[in-house]
């Protein structure tokens, strides 16, 4: 007889809960959410101030290698400019249309009001030598080209030199009323044109406003005494040419009714902005400067990084500088090389004062381990000086040398202003930073190792590279990587004890810092080297292994 029982649905077990009913696993990753909340509110002050301190300062400058859209380039100060010549085709060997100079007037005219256009000179004189004291000159010239006009107009009416004619033909009613109830401790009215004259004089509309609007919101000048830029004087005798001023019934009708009678007369004297350009200064008929005002027009530009492998941008495409101009490779060569050549000196040298720390009786290795900490009680400015004292030639290595007979007098060894000078110097200088971390991982080695390797039958010798220098390589890992990341990145020590052959290319990226300007160039330069760094870095990770680079414990 079979058993008939029927026992019914099996009933599945439900989540596990948490003491308020809601299920473990939610309860437990809300807990978790919570805690890391309140791990990253901790640390969220620190990370805000390396961020804002560190990482965005670095970052602006790195984004300087190739940003070229800042005030003082062609693309920030010479809009205009940049835009007319994408249509010019650099490599006819033609000048640019009057279009272009059209607009590099304006633009120069407005940057020279502004105190900029010897900044953008400065920019473009790194690309071609000369165009710095061709746009300084340029500055003090362009009044010449509108001054032929304002000259004519001021003979026929003298109120043509004056501002508050100005502002009546062409400022608002309302804005004319405001303007003449202004005291001088009141702000300036915003500047508003008359309605109509945009149609009837546009080009003059739109310097005068730029104008007007100079005057009230940098110079916080009153209109109606101060007579407009030659440059309006231009644009008007270009809207009186191009257009009719019979229908006109506004303020000053007459006077610019008269004015325009004046350009059409057989009389009236004209030049074209290019022969004014020509007259100011023939550099501006050079093809090659308009070739390098169109290679650096864009906001982007690969330039920066170009010159810091010595090459350039030319209409033909990239190439490489004449070798006379090619300098930063050789600089980023000796750089690398005499890094490479410190940071073994220092390895031979800090090795055996760190092995003679760590295996010394305590009271005596805290002695010495304050002499070694003694450079950094000093200054390196004084340490680097002391250097260039001992070294030069009537120094007193020299001196002793000549002493001892070991060099004759007139044969005196050149230590100084050189690549030996520099080695010498910087291992001196970066020395306790090899034999700190070497004494951090010699000092937890174990001194029975090396006796346990003698009592079976090691020499001195074998027990030493067998047993003690390998657990010892992690100590010169470290030792390494941070002598030789600072060796690449000084530039006061060779700068003072290097002369021309001992330099670094820090110290050409502080030059362009500090004294040419020229930051774009000097952040290309930086970028180069932080990137030189990380691979050598990966490099290292890839043959050594990173994880074996330790400070002791």
């Amino acid at each position: 007889m079979s058993d008939a029982t029927n026992s019914g649905p099996t009933k599945k077990a439900g989540p596990m809960l948490a003491a308020d009913g809601t299920p473990l696993k939610r309860s437990l990753a809300r807990a978790l959410r919570a805690q890391k909340m309140r791990a990253l509110a901790l640390i969220a002050p620190l990370l805000i101030f390396v961020l804002v301190t560190f990482i965005a300062p670095i970052a602006d400058m790195l984004f300087r290698s190739v940003d070229d859209s800042q005030v003082g380039t062609v693309h920030g100060t010479m809009p205009l400019t940049a835009e007319a010549l994408k249509d010019w085709d650099s490599t006819t060997g033609e000048l640019p249309g009057p279009a272009v100079f059209d607009a590099a007037y304006t633009d120069l005219f407005l940057a020279a009001e502004r105190k900029q256009h010897t900044r953008v000179g400065s920019r473009l004189n790194y690309e071609m030598t000369g165009v710095s004291s061709l746009f300084r000159k340029s500055g003090r010239g362009l009044d010449d080209i509108g001054e032929v006009y304002l000259d004519q107009f001021k003979d026929l009416d003298k109120d043509w030199d004056e501002g508050e004619p100005w502002a009546e033909l062409m400022g608002s009613d309302d804005w004319l009323a405001e303007m003449r109830a202004w005291e001088k401790d009141d702000d300036l009215p915003a500047f508003e044109l008359r309605e109509g004259i945009e149609d009837l004089l546009p080009r003059t509309a739109a310097i005068y406003r730029t104008f007007a609007d100079f005057q009230i919101e940098e110079e916080e000048k009153s209109l109606l005494k101060e007579e407009p830029w030659s440059i309006v004087h231009t644009r008007l005798y270009e809207d009186l040419k191009a257009g009719d001023m019979s229908a006109y019934a506004g303020p000053r009708a007459e006077m610019l009714k008269a004015a325009d009678a004046l350009v059409d007369s057989a009389d009236f004297k004209t030049i074209s902005v290019k022969d004014g350009f020509g007259e100011i200064d023939k550099g501006w008929l050079d093809f090659k400067l308009w070739q390098t005002i169109k290679a650096y027009s864009p906001a982007y530009t690969s330039g920066y990084f170009l010159n810091a492998v010595d090459m350039q941008k030319t209409p033909q495409g990239i190439e490489m500088r004449p070798e006379t101009e090619q300098i930063y490779g050789l600089l980023f060569k000796r750089t690398m090389f005499m890094s490479l050549m410190i940071t073994f000196s220092c390895i031979m040298l800090a090795y055996p004062v760190a092995f003679l720390l760590a295996n010394l009786p305590m009271r005596t290795a805290n002695l010495l381990m304050i002499l070694v900490l003694l450079p950094f009680w000093t200054s390196l400015l004084v340490r680097t000086s002391a250097w260039k004292v001992m070294l030069q030639q009537q120094g007193v290595i020299n001196d002793t040398l000549v002493w001892l007979g070991l060099v004759a007098d007139d044969a005196r060894l050149v230590m100084i202003n050189n690549q030996l000078g520099t080695i010498i110097a910087m291992t001196h200088i970066l020395l306790p930073f090899m034999i700190l971390p070497m004494y951090s991982v010699m000092s937890t080695i174990p001194p029975y190792y090396v006796r346990a390797a003698k009592s079976l039958g090691a020499t001195n010798w074998t027990a030493f590279w067998r047993v003690y220098f390998p657990q010892s390589v992690p100590g010169i890992g470290a030792g390494s990587i941070l002598v030789f990341i600072l060796a690449i990145g000084y530039y006061i020590t060779p700068e003072l004890v290097g002369g021309t052959t001992g330099t670094f290319i820090s110290n050409r990226i502080a030059y362009h810092i500090s004294s040419s300007l020229n930051w774009g160039l000097a952040a290309a330069l930086g970028t180069i080297l932080l990137a030189a760094v990380l691979i050598l870095y990966w490099a290292y990770d890839k043959i050594v292994g990173i994880d074996n680079v330790k400070l002791g414990g």
